[in-house]
């Protein structure tokens, strides 16, 4: 694997704000849904997780940056073993061309002593450059109703191993945000590896998100705007009771408080109801009415746009 800060676009400086700030900006152009027939964007996508995952892991992004470990995560080849050329901090045979090896330059006997021991108390390759790795991330999707996502409705998911479980959904919700499940990943000798979830907010057939708001257009009769009514109105946790104030015209935009998304300071965004008069058609009596009024209304609504 690449060079993880390359991959995200970040400075090895960067924090992990920055870090996250990328990851999200890269996630949304290269999620699956959005590139469904674009597979190089869904291996990316794969390549772009796991680079967030390194580096927003702090034991494993200092090893990186120390060169203990690789882009992967597996241990990188100590002391240059393998990729060395000439006789500079090389190894060649020792007199003789025995068994033993004869560095060229400082004494390393008693490195390599302390590092292949396994006598008591010797750390051997566990302790040392052979630490056991963890085992892989699974990646899972997972798409969430939009009236679950504005109630923060636990989501229930089933894991590669046919378990299910229960997730609570984070505040502030968004499309392509991501929940790491510990230890719900592949096996491996260092223990198990992560379960990386990526949450898709389904669009709904009448509700829209504004922010942290949740908008809906209200169809509503001639007689409720010009009177005034208390008509019923559908949120994403149930209809409740909205009073139409007289003389209402389509446009009007009515805020029903706390009835929106949840927010990560404990607060809820709003529902914004815009009403949208509905007029029935070929009604020969509403007609006939207008005929005799429109005489009388002598305004110009469109005064105001200069016409």
């Amino acid at each position: 694997m690449a060079d993880p800060y390359t991959t995200l676009g970040v400075a090895r400086t960067a924090t992990e704000a920055e870090i996250k700030k990328a990851y999200r900006k890269l996630a949304k152009e290269l999620h699956p849904d959005r590139n469904k027939d674009n597979p190089k964007a869904t291996d990316r996508f794969g390549t772009v997780t796991q680079a967030y995952d390194l580096l927003t892991d702090k034991d494993k992004r200092a090893r990186f940056d120390r060169g203990e470990i690789d882009g992967d995560g597996n241990p990188a080849a100590p002391f240059g073993f393998g990729g060395g050329s000439g006789n500079s901090g090389g190894f060649r045979p020792g007199p003789g061309g025995g068994g033993g090896f004869q560095a060229d330059g400082p004494d390393l006997s008693d490195i390599f002593e302390n590092m292949f021991s396994s006598g008591p108390g010797r750390g051997g390759f566990a302790g040392g450059f052979g630490r056991r790795e963890k085992g892989g991330n699974i990646l899972y999707k997972l798409d969430v109703a939009f009236v679950d996502a504005v109630s923060a409705k636990p989501q229930r998911i089933t894991l590669g191993d046919g378990k299910t479980i229960d997730l609570k959904l984070p505040a502030g919700l968004e499309s392509g945000a991501q929940m790491r499940l510990t230890g719900k990943g592949q096996m491996g000798p260092g223990g198990n590896g992560d379960g990386i979830v990526t949450l898709t907010v389904v669009p709904h057939r009448f509700f829209e998100r504004v922010g942290d708001d949740v908008r809906l257009d209200l169809p509503i009769s001639l007689s409720e705007a010009v009177l005034g009514a208390s008509v019923r109105v559908p949120t994403p946790e149930g209809a409740v009771m909205l009073t139409v104030p007289k003389g209402s015209s389509s446009g009007k935009v009515l805020r029903l408080r706390g009835r929106g998304f949840h927010r990560k300071d404990g607060t809820r965004g709003d529902q914004l109801v815009t009403l949208m008069v509905d007029l029935p058609v070929d009604d020969d009596a509403l007609v006939e009415f207008v005929q005799g009024w429109k005489d009388k209304d002598l305004r110009n609504p469109r005064g105001g746009l200069g016409v």
